[in-house]
């Protein structure tokens, strides 16, 4: 099958991570997969407010994102937060979760704030690639980073990372996956269309297999930083 911007179907676009972009964060990150752009800020741990909302046996990940007004292919993003936005805030969080220990921070909350400076599809897979590593920078304690990626089934085809053109195709279905690399343990899994059992197993295999591409993607934007630090 050849795809239209003529990619593999295994083939993911070009790459490009770094962390420590946003000087006031606690922890930063940006991560960019063809043409779509996330930023990620942890601030935290810090103690949770308003304090009825404290819960003294484990701190509370919080996440916000957002798509920046003219993000889109020449449309603009309302500002102002909506339905999408709430429910992708909700699904980063759950797919975050599994690698953290939040009964290390009692009463406290951990933001994330992810900002699309750009979309070409894959928003919420590129929001948790750099919202991961944001947490990382933070220097918060992970089991493992979480890759993301989208999986589309098109054409009697399994496809990976999902272009703006193939996820808008009526006849596509669209499955957001986050998971752990190292183990595979599976964190987000997201279907919209309809695809056979047998024919999403191989695909989440596939995935698994290009998580770990993009989680040395993670790695190697950790790596240099930390290296930065010394040098400085």
């Amino acid at each position: 099958m050849k795809r239209s911007d003529g990619r593999a179907p295994d083939e993911l676009r070009k790459m490009e991570a770094k962390t420590g972009v946003i000087k006031r964060a606690d922890g930063s990150a940006m991560f960019r997969i063809g043409e779509t752009i996330a930023y990620a800020a942890v601030h935290g741990p810090r103690e949770l407010h308003p304090k009825f909302l404290q819960n003294p046996e484990k701190g509370l990940l919080r996440c916000n994102y957002n798509m920046m007004a003219f993000s889109g292919s020449g449309e603009r993003v309302r500002p102002s937060p909506n339905r999408r936005s709430r429910e992708i805030s909700l699904v980063t969080e759950k797919a975050l979760e599994p690698v953290l220990d939040l009964t290390a921070y009692p009463n406290a909350v951990i933001d994330i704030f992810i900002e699309l400076l750009q979309t070409d599809a894959g928003t919420r897979c590129a929001g948790i690639c750099a919202a991961a590593m944001a947490l990382a920078d933070a220097g918060i304690p992970m089991k493992d980073l979480v890759s993301a990626l989208s999986i589309g089934y098109l054409k009697n085809e399994i496809i990976l990372d999902i272009n703006g053109e193939e996820d808008m195709n009526e006849g596509a279905t669209d499955i957001a996956f986050a998971c752990l690399p190292r183990t595979g343990e599976i964190t987000l899994l997201q279907i919209d269309g309809e695809i056979k059992k047998e024919i999403l197993l191989k695909g989440l295999e596939k995935a698994k297999e290009a998580a770990r591409k993009i989680a040395d993607i993670q790695r190697k934007a950790l790596k240099e930083r930390y290296h930065d630090k010394n040098v400085a």
